[in-house]
């Protein structure tokens, strides 16, 4: 069983990968996702949702949006 992959359940499925893009998002659009968090906007309510809406489409129909490009 040396051969056996290592699967973290959690880490890939398409909601955590969705809130990772989410993530690199809000810090290239200067917003934090935390009250705790220094040196940027607090995102909005509305955007946070948008944002991580269209986040879970493109995990979940990548080719979907390259099509509609």
């Amino acid at each position: 069983m040396a051969d056996a992959k290592i699967m973290n359940v959690g880490e890939n499925t398409p909601e955590h990968v969705a809130f990772k893009l989410l993530e690199i998002i809000a810090s290239n659009e200067g917003k934090r996702l935390t009250t705790n968090m220094a040196g940027s906007a607090t995102a909005e309510r509305k955007w946070l949702l948008d944002t991580y809406a269209e986040c879970l489409i493109a995990v979940a129909i990548p080719l979907r949006r390259l099509k509609d490009a």
